[in-house]
């Protein structure tokens, strides 16, 4: 969309109003302010709704790309516009969670409607006792469980497994299970 040239968009503020009592019978210059209105419009239209432009909920759809290189978010053009806009409001609040369990959890539930359970592979271990075993190596695997927030609605494996990616450290591989329903039922595995 653009808002360069909008036909038959009133000037709130036609100059022609504005200019000296001496220019108002004129017809030239009457006809030449109105062009500027013309012009002017879409630019003083813009001005007067700006708040509107920083607010996710109300921003035009082209413009959310730009708002969410504001605050650090990539929202995937193939989501809806509402995901989209979600993503972009709640981004500060995702980003102080990153690279965090709830964090994944959130952006989860977010960007795919699924509740996630996540188990991590690496960690930190010690023992009270002197001379202990070490432990046993990370598995460096990132285990992400998912099942619909609501029954009866399917969840997209794939885009799971991208989100979960996007926000998974590097060094570990990420790994995602669709379940039915909350761990501990019977489980649906898939990739």
């Amino acid at each position: 969309m653009t808002r360069a040239a909008i036909p038959g968009l009133p000037s709130r503020y036609p100059i022609g109003e504005l200019l000296p009592a001496l220019y108002t019978d004129d017809d030239l210059a009457q006809r030449f302010t109105a062009g500027l209105d013309t012009v002017l419009a879409p630019v003083l239209s813009t001005l007067d709704n700006l708040p509107a432009y920083f607010d996710p909920s109300l921003a035009p759809a082209d413009f959310l790309p730009w708002l969410a290189s504001w605050v650090g978010v990539e929202a995937d053009p193939a989501w809806p516009v509402e995901l989209r806009r979600a993503v972009v409001a709640r981004a500060v609040e995702l980003h102080r969670w990153r690279g965090t369990r709830r964090g994944l959890v959130e952006r989860l539930r977010l960007c795919c409607g699924v509740h996630a359970d996540v188990r991590d592979g690496g960690g930190a271990t010690w023992s009270a006792e002197a001379g202990a075993a070490l432990p046993p190596p990370p598995t460096g695997e990132l285990l992400v469980r998912v099942w619909p927030v609501r029954e009866g609605v399917a969840v997209d494996a794939r885009r799971v497994l991208d989100v979960a990616t996007a926000s998974c450290p590097v060094h570990l591989i990420c790994r995602v299970e669709v379940l039915p329903g909350p761990p501990g039922e019977p489980e649906q595995t898939g990739s």
